[in-house]
């Protein structure tokens, strides 16, 4: 595509903006495994959140923030689509129900250097229900599995689906293995199921994400009846030892608002799940990221977009109340730059 740089042109600057310089440009994808993934979380999982929770795991496959195809197609691509290298893998998420559109931004997204395409059949939110994909997907399978299909065929990455148990009143497990056969029959192989159903109407998607019972076993069953599928977990885990026991009978787990309020937890990923090495202390982190501060400054960022997202830190720490407040009051401040995050740093007690 020519709006594409090809593999060995630098990234140059959108006229008038900073230079992100942060698009993999190898044009190959870093191979996945999902058994340990961090949700797409709206406002949340952007580039800096995500290449600091990489700082604390070499093997968590990192999902984007949603991205509609409409944003892709006809909006700044740069802005939607460019990931610090260090981040991969990582995974692209997108929100559409046009086939073609979804081809032509999966093909964008490969290009880019996503390791991964997601397809959303689970956000329950208003807007996303009036663009008519998200949960309410899920009441039309064979469109979704025609979506997936379509973007199968335009590219070599892997491509995957999220969604619910079942929206409304569909919450029956032969609705979710109907949901499940027609995206298998289009060659999709990996299924990231979040465990409560979605209401499309009268629940906020806060409270989607919160009131509806949890049903784990719903997907238990579900890899016990289709052993051949890859399928991973989501909704409601909050530790690696809940992660250890439903990777028992499951693929893989992902994690979402546990991993941004409570970011240490990830640092047991690699040790614990995939018998690496113990991940960095907190305070390594807080020093690891100043580098990135400095980069990511001198490009136009701000400071608060970035440590915004490390307020959760030091949870149960002694000084953590004071790191948090430091942060809070002084990172959107007129020429903040690292050293604030330093000051916050010497707050906290037990830093080593």
């Amino acid at each position: 595509m020519s709006d594409i740089p090809s593999a060995n042109t630098p990234v140059l600057p959108s006229a008038g903006k900073p230079d992100p310089n942060t698009r993999s440009t190898s044009g190959s994808a870093t191979p996945v495994s999902h058994r340990f993934c961090t949700a797409p979380l709206m406002d949340w999982s952007d580039r800096h959140c995500r290449y600091f929770w990489r700082l604390f795991s070499k093997h968590a496959l990192l999902y984007t923030e949603m991205v509609t195809t409409g944003a892709i197609l006809f909006g700044d691509k740069h802005s939607h689509l460019d990931f610090n290298v260090e981040e991969q893998p990582v995974a692209l998420q997108l929100g559409s129900s046009d086939p073609e559109d979804l081809a032509r931004c999966t093909e964008i997204a490969e290009q880019w250097g996503y390791s991964e395409v997601n397809l959303n059949c689970g956000c329950p939110s208003d807007r996303v229900k009036k663009g008519r994909f998200g949960a309410c997907l899920m009441a039309e399978p064979d469109l979704v599995a025609e979506c997936l299909g379509a973007m199968r065929s335009a590219v070599s990455i892997p491509v995957t689906v999220k969604h619910r148990i079942g929206i409304d009143d569909m919450e029956d497990y032969p609705g979710l293995t109907r949901f499940v056969e027609a995206q298998a029959k289009a060659g999709i192989t990996t299924f990231i199921v979040h465990a409560r159903k979605a209401w499309l109407n009268g629940l906020s998607p806060k409270e989607n994400r919160e009131v509806p019972p949890l049903k784990y076993e719903m997907v238990h069953r579900l890899k016990r009846d289709y052993p051949e599928l890859e399928i991973v977990l989501n909704g409601g885990i909050n530790s690696i030892e809940e992660c250890q026991m439903h990777l028992q009978q499951l693929d893989g787990v992902m994690l979402g608002r546990a991993a941004y309020q409570t970011p240490t937890l990830l640092a047991d990923v690699d040790a614990t799940l995939f018998g690496g090495d113990a991940g960095p202390t907190p305070a390594q982190v807080v020093r690891q990221m100043l580098p990135y501060i400095e980069r990511e400054m001198t490009r136009g960022q701000s400071l608060k977009h970035i440590t915004r997202h490390m307020m959760g830190l030091f949870q149960g720490v002694p000084g953590a109340r004071r790191y948090r407040r430091h942060l809070s009051e002084h990172a959107h401040t007129a020429g903040a730059g690292p050293e604030v995050l330093e000051q916050a740093l010497a707050m906290v007690t037990d830093a080593a």
